[in-house]
């Protein structure tokens, strides 16, 4: 189940929400301007193609990209595996938007399998939004927001374009996102 959790952006130890209810969670988001969806999951193998996760999804990606006028998809796959170099792959990648930023154009991503955490630091709140399986979120340009993906990150995600440049992160210089808790963090929160 997906987790919203909010705090004041000044009060990391104390939430004033956490839910797992979808309906809340969409209008709490709502209410800055963010989607928050959940799609019908599709059967997937475990090792699908990028081409595979797409034809799966095909319709309701075509819808999206109609409705918000995307003229470019793709899929992001991070799998924990055996090779040497997956360690340094893991922090380059989740280093590159760990830091608080925004971007020109709209954030879009869908989750077909997997996790990750979008924190958004909006209306003098932190709302970090702990996507699953089946989640579309569209984050607009311009939100202050950063992106979690763990320390050992397993997940397959859609992503929308505008154009063909992706998202160009534009980086505030606030170390707020150290302030609060980490993708690792809120999931073993959940375990317990």
């Amino acid at each position: 189940m997906t987790l919203l959790t909010v705090w004041a952006d000044d009060a990391p130890g104390e939430p004033e929400l956490r839910t797992e209810e979808p309906e809340e969670i969409a209008a709490v988001l709502k209410e800055h301007g963010v989607r928050y969806e959940q799609w019908p999951l599709q059967d997937l193998p475990d090792e699908s193609t990028n081409e595979e996760v797409l034809a799966a999804y095909q319709d309701r990606i075509d819808a999206v990209s109609k409705q918000e006028g995307y003229v470019m998809v793709d899929v992001v796959q991070m799998r924990p595996n055996d090779d040497p170099a997956w360690p340094e792959q893991v922090r380059t990648a989740r280093a590159k938007f760990l830091d608080e930023h925004t971007h020109d154009d709209d954030e879009d991503r869908f989750f077909a399998s997997g996790s990750g955490v979008f924190y958004l630091h909006v209306g003098g709140k932190v709302h970090a939004v702990f996507c699953e399986d089946g989640d579309l979120l569209s984050v607009p340009g311009g939100t202050t927001h950063w992106f979690d993906m763990g320390t050992n990150p397993e997940y397959k995600s859609v992503r929308f374009f505008h154009d063909d440049d992706g998202w160009v992160g534009n980086f505030t210089g606030s170390a707020i996102s150290r302030s609060f808790p980490t993708y690792d963090e809120l999931a073993a929160g959940r375990q317990l």
